[in-house]
């Protein structure tokens, strides 16, 4: 896909297939997660990743969630951690439960921010579970809203607030969970995002993702 804005509407459909297609080629697309929808693409893209940041209209140092089906995809990228403490993220997986893990030198700094740590997740969302396999990636993963709307729960809402800016939308349901995942340092346990204890912190990765 170009870096230039499309020339005619976003791609919408149901087709697993044809939304991994566009992913392959570069895409930047939107898709259900287990709450909203999401604005993604391959992590590994800079220039797809760029596109996605300013739609978002975000800054680069913050970072970026990165959600797959299979840890697999991106353990290139994260440093190994005890079982222990692995243990603590795959009890909470698939799901809607984002960690940050200290993250390799390799890990792209348009994912990671200004920080040492990567926000990860394996969905519990079977389509995109499915657009990762087919697509052969995992997603970067932010909520699909304009700046200061509430995030998108529906594909129609998400080609009215983006358009051709986009290209491609998957049009299937979300996960019906009430709130975006929650967010968790994986090597002290202390929540950045939901959970029992304080409110987020705006500092830490990736806090208003999705």
């Amino acid at each position: 896909m170009s870096s230039s804005q499309p020339s005619r509407g976003p791609l919408i459909t149901g087709d697993i297939a044809a939304f991994a297609g566009v992913i392959r080629k570069g895409g930047v697309v939107a898709y259900p997660t287990e709450a909203v929808f999401g604005l993604g693409c391959r992590p590994s893209d800079p220039m797809a990743c760029e596109r996605v940041l300013a739609l978002k209209n975000r800054t680069a140092d913050k970072g970026l969630i990165v959600i797959t089906d299979d840890l697999a995809r991106i353990a290139y990228w994260l440093e190994p951690l005890p079982e222990t403490l692995q243990a603590r993220a795959e009890a909470t997986w698939p799901g809607p439960h984002t960690w940050l893990w200290p993250a390799r030198a390799s890990c792209p700094p348009w994912l990671r921010g200004s920080h040492t740590r990567l926000a990860v997740r394996i969905t519990a969302h079977p389509a995109v579970r499915a657009v990762c396999a087919a697509a052969g990636t995992a997603l970067v993963s932010t909520s699909a809203n304009l700046a200061g709307e509430p995030p998108c729960r529906d594909s129609g809402c998400v080609q009215s607030g983006f358009g051709a800016r986009i290209d491609a939308i998957l049009d299937l349901p979300c996960e019906g969970a009430d709130a975006p995942s929650t967010i968790r340092d994986i090597l002290t346990g202390a929540w950045i995002r939901g959970g029992p204890s304080l409110p987020s912190n705006p500092t830490s990765p990736a806090t208003d993702g999705q």
